[in-house]
């Protein structure tokens, strides 16, 4: 089964993930001379994924600036900026990496208006580089977002399409008076997407609807979106399935409402993250359902995430360790029909790695 989002003809009407944050990133520029990139890469030939190519020559070194393999001092730097009046734009090629800025991440920026009684602020944007893309191993493959919305102060959104990224970032920039970590998965950069029409009720940090089903709630993070209305459009072409699925966007401030109505109508909840289930966004999701009014649900709640263990290299054994399109047209469709022996015809095993991004090097 192919991806519904990657189309080849017509491109003048799709925007690929990579080309939504190249114009932010230079809109950023362009538009705030207070705003500058710093990280590791970001003014190389491949410019962090191809999200800041040529910005260096255009703007110069003083405003999109290599950094040093030094991950706390330079987070340190940004939030002085910001401090100051700045807009720093940090990049991770890795979020792994941003584990060695947790001291200034959560100690500093999330803080500093809360100890200084909102006299200060640190408006800053912090992107981080997620996911698989075979390879990857234990060290470089993390989906820490629970890790970073447990922590008041910050806000952490996972972007799922391009127009999600044209919506939240210059928004963030304009109007976000405190730091944001957003977690990009490198397996979107390169699928052309067409204009989504469903847009945020309220701010473009809210969760968005973007289908309407009758028999099942799937709430999903990052490339999972993609899988959920993958796997809601298999169910519903295959079994009269009608999945209604939810981006979640902005982890770290969901909109409780939203998916309660859902799930009210609903009766059943799937969700659908990149990382482990346990203590993350499984969990908290199935936490805001369950202290709201547990009888809304007419099924226990089902999650999907990593396998709890550190990720494993090989390719093989990595397939094995993702929720795949599979697991999730099957976990929902045994939750409908209430039998394991569902007897739904379920889509063909593939590799999100294979059908998304083929393996081109070590990036």
């Amino acid at each position: 089964m192919g991806v519904a989002y990657k189309i080849e003809e017509d491109q003048a009407q799709t925007t690929t993930y990579r080309e939504a944050l190249f114009r932010c990133m230079r809109g950023a520029l362009a538009d705030h001379p207070e705003t500058f990139i710093l990280g590791q890469g970001v003014d190389d030939h491949k410019g962090t994924f191809g999200s800041t190519v040529g910005l260096a020559e255009e703007f110069g070194a003083g405003r999109v600036m290599d950094s040093p393999l030094a991950e706390e001092s330079m987070t340190g730097i940004g939030i002085g900026a910001a401090l100051n009046g700045l807009y720093p734009i940090q990049t991770h090629i890795r979020a792994d990496f941003a584990l060695l800025a947790m001291n200034q991440i959560v100690n500093m920026a999330a803080k500093y208006k809360y100890m200084f009684g909102g006299r200060f602020e640190v408006p800053m944007l912090i992107r981080m580089v997620i996911g698989r893309s075979w390879g990857q191993g234990a060290q470089h493959s993390q989906s820490l977002q629970s890790l970073f919305a447990h922590v008041p102060g910050l806000t952490v959104i996972m972007p799922a399409t391009s127009d999600s990224i044209l919506e939240t970032y210059p928004w963030i920039i304009e109007n976000h008076r405190g730091p944001v970590i957003s977690l990009e998965h490198r397996l979107l950069y390169d699928i052309a997407f067409r204009g989504d029409d469903a847009r945020p009720e309220n701010s473009p940090l809210s969760s968005r609807l973007l289908r309407r089903g009758k028999d099942v709630t799937i709430v999903a993070t990052s490339i999972m979106v993609l899988e959920a209305k993958r796997a809601a459009e298999h169910l519903a072409e295959t079994a009269g399935i009608e999945a209604e699925v939810i981006d979640l966007h902005c982890v770290s401030h969901p909109d409780r409402q939203m998916i309660l109505d859902s799930v009210a109508r609903t009766g059943r909840l799937i969700v659908a993250d990149t990382s482990w289930q346990a203590y993350g966004v499984a969990a908290e999701i199935s936490r805001i359902v369950c202290e709201h009014d547990p009888s809304i649900l007419r099924a226990p709640i089902a999650t999907l995430g990593m396998a709890p263990a550190p990720c494993p290299t090989a390719k093989t054994l990595e397939d094995l360790y993702y929720p795949t399109l599979r697991s999730l047209a099957d976990t929902a469709a045994r939750m409908v029909v209430g039998e394991e022996d569902h007897g739904v015809t379920l889509p063909e095993e593939a590799s999100m790695a294979d059908v998304y991004k083929r393996f081109k090097g070590p990036f």
